[in-house]
């Protein structure tokens, strides 16, 4: 699953190095344009649903934390 993940990530940029980036959010690497576009390409991939409720700096600052939501949305559905 990290895999797929780094893959949309390295999609959305691939001059950033995503399996080693610490604050996605922080850094200014991922914008809310970047989170939309995110969104968009996990649902897709994981037949998943990210609501509202999951937009938070947690959710989407690390590519750990972004695999954790979607771990725990795709166990929830």
């Amino acid at each position: 699953m990290k895999e797929k993940i780094l893959e949309i990530l390295n999609d959305y940029d691939d001059s950033v190095d995503f399996a080693n980036e610490k604050s996605l959010i922080g850094d200014h690497i991922l914008d809310s344009f970047g989170i939309i576009n995110l969104v968009g390409e996990l649902e897709d991939e994981f037949d998943i649903t990210i609501g509202p409720e999951e937009m938070t700096k947690e959710n989407f600052d690390s590519v750990d934390g972004i695999e954790a939501m979607v771990k725990r949305l795709s166990d929830e559905q």
